[in-house]
């Protein structure tokens, strides 16, 4: 979390990645031939179900949601999805989706997420002078790290929160295996988290993974664990990601 949001001295990849494709598009205005529409939505995966994180009441924010395949990759129909025009109504909305994100304190962190986070930003280009439009979409992803439950003591509803979490990051990593292997089929449906980043994690398209570890020795296992889960991802390779056009 601290790598995706950061402080406001020191801003995380979610505000940089937005300043830097914000500034893009203002270059590319200056010359009067494109225009840009852009969108963006924030949920969360919570024991393998998604919640609406920008809904506006909490009616809203329990509604069951589901992933759907469409022309334009993978979505969520019924989520709520705001137009914006700079990055500063984007760190509004990452407010209030920190707000409404599920967080609790387990015996290895004060502030543990219990679920995943997805800030995604949905652009469409068009070009006045050949009529070209062009599609393009910025999945910002926060994992909720993987658990031992002998560690961070935790019972109840946490613990089926930690099964969850650890349940979908094994999917992934599933996932990975699968295609680091060239494998025919890739488990994508095994999980909310993979279905919905099926298109993402795909041939036409490009991933940056930041994998994080402690150094404290205590935490050994778990650090050697996630290092083997990021030396799986790094023999993942996606092809060159081709521009999704039309006229």
């Amino acid at each position: 979390t601290h790598t995706m949001e950061g402080p406001p001295s020191d801003p995380g990849v979610n505000f940089r990645a937005l300043e830097q494709l914000f500034r893009n598009m203002e270059e590319r205005k200056r010359d009067g031939e494109w225009t840009f529409e852009v969108q963006v939505s924030l949920l969360e995966i919570y024991n393998e179900q998604i919640r609406d994180l920008l809904a506006d009441c909490k009616a809203k924010q329990k509604a069951k949601l589901e992933v759907k395949a469409s022309k334009h990759g993978m979505h969520v129909p019924g989520l709520t999805m705001v137009a914006v025009a700079d990055r500063k109504q984007v760190l509004k909305l990452m407010t209030l989706g920190k707000k409404n994100r599920t967080v609790a304190a387990t015996q290895m962190n004060a502030d543990s997420s219990r679920s995943h986070s997805m800030l995604s930003t949905y652009v469409v280009a068009r070009n006045s002078l050949t009529g070209e439009t062009a599609r393009g979409k910025l999945h910002l992803i926060d994992l909720a790290g993987s658990e031992r439950v002998s560690k961070s003591g935790v019972k109840g509803a946490q613990l089926a929160e930690a099964t969850n979490i650890n349940k979908s990051l094994s999917a992934l990593g599933d996932v990975i295996q699968a295609r680091a292997n060239k494998q025919g089929h890739v488990p994508f449906r095994n999980s909310t988290l993979t279905y919905l980043l099926q298109d993402s994690l795909s041939a036409d398209s490009k991933t940056l993974m930041f994998v994080q570890v402690s150094p404290v020795g205590s935490n050994a296992g778990e650090t050697q664990c996630s290092l083997n889960f990021a030396a799986r991802a790094r023999q993942v390779e996606l092809g060159r990601a081709s521009k999704h056009t039309s006229k």
